[in-house]
């Protein structure tokens, strides 16, 4: 009986074989597809917030850190802060109908800003995605925890935009007593609590971070005496009740001021009515980080996040926001468009060199310094503010402040701050 070889090429032989080829190439596939999502969210985590990441080095006065520079985390990791704004078909996250929290200030759209498609952007980092906010994971890993907004008017501003965000999904309580108010005639605090989720969001009115006395009480016509050696007692007595502290605040340090430390009159800014020396605003801006940083890393019970949000530039355009300036673009700049100017990289540099002084005393005492650098993205957003729709024709924002170029429209580009601030708050329930 002769026999005869099997045809390798027989359609039952090739389909033999075939099979657990194309089951392999499937499971190789899948294999891959999970490595690119594990390294997608690994670059997420990895990302430059943390102190450990963040700029060791001043950026150039005309322009944000370079991705060559040491701002940029280790190879391998994702900078979510630097890239580019990219339009977006998503709806925001909440409008002026659905969130009772926004100030009118900001409420752009209640007041007819001619142009929404500030609202039509998205911020794509370089080489990675950035998840949208989700509101429902976030209070959840937020249960039983607070966080804490101290600073100026800005600070205010991201502060109702978590709210907002947060709003969609549970509303809120103000708790405790009438506040007590600011010489300036703020709140000094506000506390909203989500009950289901047991999480207090709070706001500390404090623009500039250390104790400050105006010498006038006629507001914008008197004097501050900074003290940039002491943190203002109204937030750091209380830093003990937070998990998370975000500190912000650069624009109030231009007021006419004189500077003291150990109770002596040390320095002043150009507007001081002093004999002492003229120092640099950006000394003011680094030695109350620096005090403030510290009172919360040497703070007893505080073994949380502290972190600090860099400036955000102004984009007043033909003039000062007294002297006819304006905001008036429809569209984000593009990278390199529009070079940071001197005075924001030297307000940033002195926020991160702060960060860098106190970073010793926080690891000593476990607490977590990080920095939410959001200077570069929103540098390029000059249509997200209120500009003249921050009140009805013919009002003004505060006093004769007619025009704001400086706060940011709810909805609008400011609600990217909170979704950094969610990844990087949730880096370790990651790892």
């Amino acid at each position: 009986m002769k026999l005869h070889k099997s045809n390798p090429f027989s359609p039952k032989v090739s389909v033999a074989i075939a099979a657990p080829i194309l089951i392999l190439l499937a499971l190789a596939v899948v294999s891959l597809n999970d490595v690119n999502v594990a390294e997608r969210y690994r670059y997420i985590r990895r990302a430059a917030t943390s102190f450990s990441s963040s700029s060791s080095t001043s950026p150039a006065a005309s322009s944000p850190p370079s991705p060559s520079s040491s701002s940029t985390p280790s190879t391998g990791a994702c900078d979510v802060t630097r890239g580019e704004w990219v339009p977006d078909t998503e709806p925001p996250y909440y409008t002026n109908l659905t969130c009772p929290f926004i100030d009118d200030l900001q409420n752009c759209m209640k007041f007819g800003k001619p142009s929404l498609e500030f609202l039509r952007w998205r911020w794509q980092p370089d080489g990675c995605d950035l998840p949208r906010f989700d509101a429902a994971r976030f209070l959840e890993a937020m249960r039983g925890k607070s966080v804490a907004f101290v600073g100026d008017s800005l600070a205010r501003n991201h502060f109702k935009s978590l709210l907002c965000i947060l709003s969609k999904v549970a509303l809120p309580v103000e708790v405790g007593t009438a506040p007590e108010i600011d010489v300036t005639g703020r709140a000094v605090r506000r506390d909203y609590r989500f009950v289901d989720h047991g999480f207090t969001a709070s706001l500390f009115w404090s623009p500039f971070l250390v104790k400050a006395n105006l010498s006038n009480a006629t507001l914008g016509l008197g004097q501050w005496d900074l003290h940039l050696d002491t943190p203002d007692a109204r937030w750091a007595a209380h830093v003990a009740e937070f998990d998370h502290v975000i500190l912000s605040s650069t624009n109030w340090f231009f007021r006419p001021s004189v500077y003291y430390e150990g109770g002596r009159a040390v320095g002043r800014n150009s507007g001081g009515a002093s004999n002492v020396t003229e120092l640099p605003v950006s000394h003011a801006v680094r030695a109350a980080f620096r005090t403030a940083l510290g009172a919360i890393a040497a703070g007893v019970g505080f073994r949380g996040k502290a972190v600090v949000r860099t400036l955000t530039p102004a984009h007043f355009e033909n003039g000062e926001w007294n002297t006819g300036g304006d905001c008036v673009r429809t569209r984000p700049f593009r990278r390199g468009e529009r070079p940071l100017g001197a005075i924001e990289a030297e307000f940033r540099d002195a926020q991160v060199e702060a960060l860098k002084d106190t970073e010793a005393v926080a690891q000593r005492h476990g607490v977590e310094l990080m920095l939410l650098d959001i200077t570069e993205a929103m540098a390029l957003r000059p249509d997200g503010h209120p500009s003249r729709y921050g009140h009805l024709p013919g009002g003004t924002v505060e006093g004769s402040f007619v025009v704001d170029c400086l706060h940011w429209c709810l909805p609008g580009p400011i609600d990217l701050w909170s979704e950094l601030l969610f990844h990087m708050l949730q880096l370790p329930a990651r790892q």
